[in-house]
């Protein structure tokens, strides 16, 4: 049944008759629960009697020719941080376990997605709190990257289980979060298809805040069509009809200011050989510097957008609770209490600053290319036993994505390499607002890829 784990198969296969609603959830669910596999570091909890029910019901009215909704008996895994009716949300944390009230009702992103006939399995993994890109949490247990499980690898953060269900068959696509890359780093690291809106495209009502200035919502699934579907119902927009087109004529900018430092060898390589098929493929490419982004690395020195206001969003409950919360998310939340709040206003304005001139270097490119992560899954034990080590790879996990969250921009990642080789991620980054266009071009240059 791997075979159809996209959404697109998935809806043909259930027109068809070749398969019903229940036998797709009920497959989710083996996966979930087998004993030697990653179910249980992957889902904090599932829903699996709700979704039983529900995959039934548009079983049984898809027999009686009842209209449904895009993605109707369709199961798939919500990161923990969005209320689902009826459940607690907890964000990946131990302490908030033990006071979560159930959610009155869905966030409305879910609401939309449910409306659409979207099955929830459960509620996934993550980084505590959604602090950190590389997917670690001492709570629940640490999913593991199936590109190199046997070393231990990480799967990437902070929507760790929301990668893993759908890489390992436990979900057809997921729902998460992208503060700095939350989306786009885990997906990058499991060889699958994610997508960060421009801020304020999606409703935020019921999602657990990080960032008030970069917070977003976003999919991650086994295609960019699956994303692009995803995408416009969770934003209350028409599903759109395909825009694949060929590359040539397309003019995308190499972004070098910052993006292409350090790169792994790995990274380099697959970056590069994706780069010559594109532009074999008729597409002009220019290597362009945007002074503007140095006002990533300025704001970085100060202290970062998100910690004050993380900080400010949870100050009271480390307050009673602090003790229960992972060390590495409590000190760096706990370390902002000391921004300024001249400081913080002079982050957001060199945040304004940097939006505005990219924007005037960018804005006749159709898009601008970049890795999507810096380097390969990093090994778990070297990361767990230094706290400096964690610390650094985790800036340099969040660098390239963050530059996106920071300009407000939409934009997506795609795998790039042969299947089964080391997994590396292409990001592709468009103007605020235009988000339609980016995931155009990324199944655009997904399918060039490919061919």
């Amino acid at each position: 049944m791997a075979d159809l784990w996209t959404i697109a198969a998935a809806q043909k296969a259930l027109r068809e008759g070749d398969v019903s609603s229940v036998d797709l959830v009920s497959a989710a669910y083996r996966v979930i629960e087998k004993d030697e596999g990653e179910g249980a570091r992957t889902f904090v909890r599932t829903f699996k009697n709700a979704a039983i029910t529900q995959a039934a019901a548009s079983d049984a009215m898809r027999k009686m020719h009842v209209p449904q909704g895009p993605l109707a008996g369709i199961p798939i895994s919500v990161k923990d941080l969005f209320d689902v009716s009826g459940e607690p949300t907890t964000a990946g944390s131990k302490a908030l376990a033990g006071v979560a009230k159930p959610a009155q009702q869905d966030a409305l992103v879910l609401a939309r997605l449910r409306a659409a006939g979207a099955i929830f399995l459960g509620h996934t993994n993550m980084t505590e709190f959604a602090y950190s890109g590389l997917g670690i949490n001492p709570h629940f247990g640490t999913p593991l990257n199936p590109w190199d499980r046997l070393t231990g690898r990480v799967p990437g953060g902070s929507s760790s289980g929301a990668a893993m269900s759908v890489v390992e068959n436990m979900a057809i696509a997921a729902i998460g979060s992208d503060t700095g890359g939350s989306v786009r780093i885990p997906a990058a690291f499991n060889r699958l298809y994610g997508f960060k809106p421009s801020f304020g495209r999606h409703p935020l009502d019921g999602v657990f805040p990080l960032g008030r200035s970069l917070d977003t919502v976003g999919p991650i699934g086994n295609s960019m069509a699956c994303c692009r579907l995803i995408d416009h119902l969770m934003a209350g927009l028409p599903v759109p009809d395909a825009d694949i087109r060929p590359l040539a004529g397309f003019r995308f900018g190499i972004l070098e200011t910052i993006a292409l430092d350090g790169l792994d060898v790995e990274v380099a390589g697959g970056f590069v050989r994706a780069l010559e098929t594109i532009s074999k493929a008729g597409a002009r490419l220019e290597r362009i510097k945007v002074d503007a982004i140095n006002r990533f690395t300025d704001i970085g020195h100060m202290g970062s957008l998100v910690g004050p206001e993380a900080y400010h969003a949870h100050r009271a409950f480390l307050m009673e609770y602090g003790d229960s919360v992972d060390p590495r998310v409590r000190s760096r939340i706990e370390a902002a209490a000391h921004i300024a709040a001249a400081d913080y206003i002079e982050m957001l304005d060199l945040q304004k600053d940097m939006q505005e001139r990219t924007h005037m270097a960018t804005r006749n490119y159709d898009a601008i290319l970049m890795p999507t992560v810096a380097v390969v899954p990093p090994e778990i034990k070297p990361l767990l036993a230094s706290d400096e080590l964690y610390f650094e790879t985790n800036l340099k996990v969040l660098r390239n994505t963050s530059i996106g969250n920071l300009l407000g921009r939409p934009s997506a990642s795609i795998p790039v390499g042969a299947e089964g080789s080391v997994p590396v991620g292409l990001m592709i980054m468009g103007e605020y607002n235009q988000d339609a266009n980016v995931l155009n071009i990324a199944e655009s240059i997904d399918f060039c890829l490919k061919s």
